[in-house]
């Protein structure tokens, strides 16, 4: 048998090589293990990396503690290969185990084969990345991997090229670690790739994609993905040359495992050193079990397809490898292989026993309690049969023992006694529990969390000087770049002319275009370089230009941003900020307040509606001292109106939920926010003058919303309210309505019934006439007003119209 093998003038040793083939065989007996658990009802869902291993394997050779994976759900072998995964922690995933130390990725809020490390320690502070092999946590939506990937290889650039970043070695060794990426060849398609791989290629950024190609896209063969079927022809123009940047592009078999190790070497080397994005075209890769446990691939393959990938499966191929270059005997691979399935079962068996018993401890101590109900209550024989159908319900989850405690809770509601007080405070404990695993992390829980940052003051004087609105956050984002070097803005002409309304304007010339950098048209990819530079310890800022335009990006937000600390169960953070401006703009576009949308798809970030620039300026304050994602939404029409600098315009901070009185009032409550603020304090003045006493209350901000009730308040001093805002009905005004009337109680102290103002059904027309048919306007919130005050003193204010 020989001891080594040279690959790549690299020398392996056998032991290596042996120990490669175990762990792919592990990998594939895990999945082949998986998919029956599923079948047994033991898991909801399956979904494996079979057929991808050997690849795998080579890639986690080359990755380098501090560099970070983007990938997808078929990457089992590579975090086993790293140290990132064991096959208990798989098999935990698989079964939804809530436990963190069980199963790290997301405490089984995420299917099988979303994996993750945990970059937070317990209270949500960062570890040393450096320190460790990362890995970004994955979602499902195809393709969604790619816009991070990009903004976590921009990272290595910042880092290297920013010399004020070097002292940061938690985070990076002057930008020399990569971004690795993994896509499977049917997600090419999407224009998540094609806009991420742009990006890169103009960033010249240290990126290294891997395509692993199997011809198919569930049942849909390559050549309705791809045009000329090979996704690596038809990006061949972005290959570098000695004239032009680019990508180095390489083609690689799936089953090769020379070539594998020798094209994975080459491409980690010039990424590294010479920060040159690399794609790998991994071709002639197989799905030995079909796409998922959902369908059967025999339904669409052919069976000279079936047997083509019977006999180029990767780890037969290997395997012959191993013995043709005499590197172990039939009988030594063998022995192996029974090893590996032995390990293989052991872990599942574990993982299922932790699993079950993590469950059943709380499930023995219900029936305990509820038996020990039965003997005391009249309803004993209900109670009795209860918890026998609770006892035989095979591998029973935590929701069969709820239900079954709310049924004897139920039953025996008109008694009191010692044990049904031990069940309630069963119940009781169990949902805070529940609410823990299930329902935790929606935002940070650390002591940087956005809700906690501290409240300073706006300070003036008479020397705080008066000027356009655009001025007081020039002044702003200056101090923030003066105070830290992490801080930078990127986004559609933010650079050289400082954004289309002047508020980075002479930033870029003063820090420098790494700090103050211009972006193409591109989305998505510009909200993905802030998550993936967030995750890295960079406190990125990005522009989408106009809040219209948050549409091309919103699956990027919504799907990988707002879901990140929820997926990850606290385990991992990306404090992006999102700078927008929207509202009074006359046109279809650039005048867009869809407000609803934002608030249903970005639960988990932030959602901040300043009315002015100074309230704005205060806001990005906040976020920089918080660990929370925010999205801030400036006033379109606000960036010209005169403002006062704040004097500690660097320093003051604006609350996060909580409503700002702007105008005291009697008669009733009027709710709104941002640019709606002055349409509406123009309409209490008008009010005013014919004795209707408004109270005008900005909200400042939609997520979180009033945490204090402070709106409720106010009602009860009016007992009438009227939302207003210029999203389409049902939108943002319906949204505040419920929080305020149902979640606040608010309907115990109204006189009227509550009323909400919005636009029309329709994006607004061009023109005054157009926004003033369009969107409501200080006379409708005038007549809505009034018809309240009609509606309960007709004879004081008679119909007007």
């Amino acid at each position: 048998m020989k001891t080594t093998k040279t690959i790549n003038r690299r020398k392996v040793a056998s032991e290596e090589i042996l120990q490669d083939y175990r762990l792919v065989f592990e990998s594939r007996e895990a999945s082949l293990i998986g998919r029956k658990e599923v079948f047994m009802g033991k898991a909801k869902f399956g979904i494996f990396g079979d057929g991808k291993e050997l690849a795998q394997i080579a890639m986690a050779k080359v990755f380098k503690n501090g560099d970070f994976r983007s990938g997808y759900y078929r990457d089992q072998t590579f975090m086993l290969a790293i140290g990132g995964l064991t096959l208990q922690q798989y098999f935990a995933q698989l079964y939804a185990h809530t436990s963190t130390e069980a199963e790290p990725a997301s405490g089984g809020r995420s299917m099988n084969g979303h994996f993750a490390n945990r970059l937070l320690d317990e209270q949500g502070n960062w570890k040393q990345q450096t320190a460790m092999k990362n890995s970004s946590a994955d979602i499902s939506p195809t393709a969604g991997q790619m816009p991070r990937l990009v903004g976590l290889a921009y990272a290595s650039k910042l880092y290297r090229e920013n010399k004020d970043l070097h002292g940061f070695s938690d985070f990076s060794i002057k930008g020399n670690e990569v971004a690795f990426g993994t896509i499977g060849n049917a997600s090419t398609s999407e224009g998540h790739f094609f806009e991420s791989m742009n990006a890169a290629g103009v960033l010249q950024v240290p990126m290294v994609l891997s395509v692993w190609d199997d011809d198919y896209g569930i049942s849909v063969p390559k050549e309705y993905h791809t045009t000329g079927g090979s996704i690596s022809d038809f990006l061949s123009g972005m290959q570098r040359t000695k004239d032009k940047s680019g990508y180095e592009i390489f083609k690689v078999r799936g089953w090769d495992y020379e070539g594998l190790l020798s094209t994975f070497e080459k491409a980690s080397k010039i990424a590294r050193e010479k920060h040159i994005p690399v794609m790998i075209h991994v071709q002639e890769m197989t799905q030995p079990q079909g796409h998922s446990t959902s369908g059967s691939h025999e339904r669409y393959k052919s069976k000279d397809r079936l047997t083509w990938e019977k006999e180029h499966d990767c780890i037969v191929k290997f395997r012959q490898w191993i013995l043709d270059n005499e590197l172990a005997t039939e009988e030594d691979i063998t022995a192996l292989e029974t090893e590996a399935k032995a390990t293989a079962k052991q872990a599942r068996q574990n993982a299922w026993q932790a699993f079950i018993q993590d469950i059943k401890a709380d499930q023995d101590k219900a029936v305990e309690i509820m038996e020990a109900l039965g003997e005391e209550s009249e309803f004993g024989g209900s109670i009795v049969q209860i918890v026998s159908e609770l006892k035989k319900t095979l591998n029973a989850m935590r929701l069969d023992t709820l239900r079954a405690v709310k049924k004897v809770l139920r039953i025996t509601r008109t008694e009191e006694t010692a044990s049904r007080a031990s069940l309630l405070a069963w119940f009781q404990h169990a949902e805070i529990k529940n609410q823990e695993r299930f329902n935790s992390h929606v935002m940070s829980q650390s002591a940087d969390a956005s809700l906690k940052v501290e409240e300073i003051k706006a300070e003036f004087s008479e020397a705080s000087p008066l000027v356009d609105g655009r001025e007081v956050l020039q002044a702003c984002f200056d101090a923030a770049m003066s105070r830290d070097p992490r801080v930078f803005a990127i986004g559609e002409d933010v650079g050289k002319i400082g954004d289309v309304n002047q508020a980075f304007a002479g930033l870029q010339e003063k820090y420098g275009e790494l700090r103050v950098t211009d972006t193409g048209i591109r989305e998505t990819t510009i909200i993905g370089q802030g998550i993936g530079a967030a995750l890295r310890g960079l406190r990125p800022i990005t522009e989408i230009q106009y809040l219209d335009y948050l549409l091309y990006a919103i699956q990027t937000l919504s799907d990988d941003l707002a879901t990140l600390q929820y997926r990850t169960a606290g385990g991992q953070k990306a404090p992006l900020i999102i700078r927008t401006r929207g509202h009074r703009l006359e046109g279809v576009w650039h005048s867009g307040s869809p407000i609803g949308m934002i608030l249903n798809s970005l639960r988990g970030i932030n959602v901040l509606v300043p009315r002015d620039m100074t309230q704005a300026a205060g806001f990005y304050n906040t976020m920089l001292k918080s660990d929370d994602p925010a999205l801030i939404i400036e006033c379109l029409n606000g960036y010209r109106l005169k403002e006062r600098i704040p004097d500690n315009i660097g320093e003051f901070t604006v609350p996060l939920g909580r409503p700002e009185v702007l105008r005291e009032g009697t008669d009733v409550t009027v709710v709104t926010y941002g640019s709606m603020c002055r349409i509406v304090m123009q309409a209490a003045q008008e009010l005013e003058e014919i004795g209707v006493s408004v109270e005008v209350i900005d909200v400042q901000t939609l997520l979180p919303f009033d945490v204090d009730h402070r709106i409720v308040e106010s009602i009860k001093k009016t007992n009438r309210v009227v939302f207003a805002d210029e999203d389409v009905p049902g939108g943002a005004s319906a949204y505040m309505m419920q929080k305020v009337v149902e979640e606040q109680n608010a309907y115990f102290h109204l006189d009227s019934q509550p009323v909400t103002i919005s636009a029309k059904e329709h994006r607004p027309a061009y023109a005054s006439d157009g926004d003033y048919f369009s969107k409501p306007s200080a006379d409708t919130v005038f007549d809505e007003v009034y018809s309240l005050m009609n509606e309960a003193e007709p004879n004081r204010f008679p119909a007007l119209y």
